[in-house]
């Protein structure tokens, strides 16, 4: 992001009255990471041998298969990140109670949503939400589905709302607008996540503040709706400052957990039910001030997953922290100064025992300072073990928090939940992209562009597209 001084236009919560003017400042702008789409090429079934925890007989072996699933528009998969890094663009993948999948991804037309049967083709047209800006979460059912997206609003900035949009079949039943002139905020870009517990949708974004306490300033917000739409009570209005990250999980009672990047505070926290971290449990500190900290949470780094005994799991991009101190130029007391660890982003993954608290220390899968580390991901494998995934960058060049690089492959490890490894990584010739659907099997079911990734250079102008996505499967 910019690296301008910080001006209470573009500020982080309004309740930090002295900042460390010594420091470069960002703005929280889409211009920095508005979704200029450019691509990347090549398909390839998603293959490789997995191994089973150590001391096994017969190791699994991970085969996914894949179908090529046309699409009825163009698809540009590529967006400009911090410092126009290729990032891919999101798509969401969600599995109905029936077990049927849809597919959300945007085209210059609005949002369109795929639906597929539970094998992963094609089983009718597309559903194409109108004038809808991006994927920021999608909730499957079997009568339809809910889209968290960003869509037209009148404001001071002249920026989008963020908003929850329901169809029933090819039509649409309901959108509510989680942002407007009565909150006095925007979402120029959500870098959101929607879930549903079976009774109540939770909608995790980011905002900006037009008007009131917060004018000017960038934070986030976790809004629950009703079945039918309603507004209801609990999360916050304003939470996590500059968020640059944010996950979240669906509880059956209570509130959902949630994750949040914040750059004030500098790393990653729990921020369960808290909204402002002031108090939230870190989960690792890192330096977020440059705008970067490994990617932003869901879609391009993390995911957050629970174990049967109520753990939780997610993985991230780190540079970590060789040192990490409090401001003391900083009044509010919230400041925080990192210096990382490397200049490269290495591969972590952090449990939290509970929904409210945080790890231990994080545990790396990677040590390898010379080679950058990109597009993590993590989800379940059966009962009791994880997949983390990852994209590798040789002869990285990094500067401001963020490296271009020889894309060298997609890795897949094994893990248990306490981070060990299963066996050796699996490279593979596809790639996650976006969110991942868990079928009542355990199958893992995601989309993505058959295209071979490229992060020479920085992103800049427009973006190549595609018209077709693979549909990949990997059943533990």
């Amino acid at each position: 992001m910019t690296s301008a001084r910080r001006t209470p236009r573009d500020g982080d919560n309004p309740s930090d009255a002295v900042r460390d003017t010594s420091r470069p400042a960002h703005r929280r702008v889409r211009a920095a990471r508005r979704p200029v789409i450019a691509g990347l090429a090549a398909a390839a079934a998603l293959a490789g041998a997995w191994y089973a925890t150590a001391g096994a007989a017969t190791p699994p072996t991970l085969a996914p298969t894949t179908t090529a699933v046309p699409l009825a528009a163009k698809f540009p998969y590529l967006s400009a990140g911090y410092n126009n890094t290729r990032e891919w663009t999101r798509t969401a993948t969600a599995v109905a109670p029936n077990g049927t999948l849809r597919v959300a991804w945007p085209a210059s037309d609005g949002v369109h949503v795929t639906p597929l049967t539970s094998a992963g083709k094609r089983s009718g047209a597309d559903t194409v939400v109108k004038g809808a800006k991006e994927v920021g979460g999608l909730v499957a059912h079997n009568d339809g589905f809910a889209l968290l997206t960003r869509v037209a609003d009148t404001n001071k900035w002249k920026e989008t709302a963020a908003a929850i949009v329901r169809y029933t079949g090819a039509k649409k039943t309901w959108t509510t607008k989680l942002t407007g002139t009565a909150s006095h905020d925007t979402s120029p870009t959500l870098d959101g996540q929607l879930t549903w517990n079976g009774k109540k949708y939770g909608a995790y974004f980011v905002v900006h503040g037009a008007g009131g306490f917060a004018d000017g300033h960038f934070g986030d917000k976790l809004s629950y709706v009703g079945p039918k739409g309603a507004k209801l009570g609990g999360g916050w209005g304003w939470g996590c400052s500059h968020d640059e990250g944010i996950a979240l999980h669906a509880e059956t009672a209570g509130d959902f957990t949630s994750l949040c990047f914040d750059d004030w505070r500098s790393g990653l926290f729990v921020s369960t039910g808290i909204g402002a971290p002031d108090v939230a449990p870190v989960v690792q500190r890192e330096q977020c001030w440059a705008g970067y900290c490994g990617g932003t949470f869901a879609g391009r780094t993390g995911d957050l997953v629970k174990s049967s005994t109520g753990r939780y799991a997610t993985a991230f991009a780190s540079r970590g922290a060789a040192s990490a101190k409090k401001n003391p130029d900083d009044t509010s007391g919230r400041g925080w100064t990192v210096k990382p660890r490397t200049s490269t982003h290495q591969v972590a993954v952090a449990f939290l025992k509970n929904r409210n608290s945080g790890p231990g220390k994080a545990v790396y899968l990677t040590n390898a300072p010379g080679t950058e580390h990109v597009d993590v991901h993590v989800a379940p494998y059966g009962k009791d073990r994880l997949v983390v995934s990852w994209e590798s960058l040789k002869s990285p060049r990094c500067a401001s928090g963020t490296c271009t690089g020889t894309f060298t492959g997609t890795h897949f490890r094994l893990i248990d939940w306490n981070g060990t490894p299963q066996g050796a990584d699996t490279v593979v010739s596809a790639r996650i992209t976006g969110d991942i659907a868990v079928q009542k099997d355990g199958t893992l079911t995601w989309a993505y562009v058959p295209v071979t990734p490229s992060y020479a250079t920085p992103l800049t102008g427009a973006s190549p597209t595609a018209t077709s996505l693979r549909i990949a499967r990997l059943k533990p």
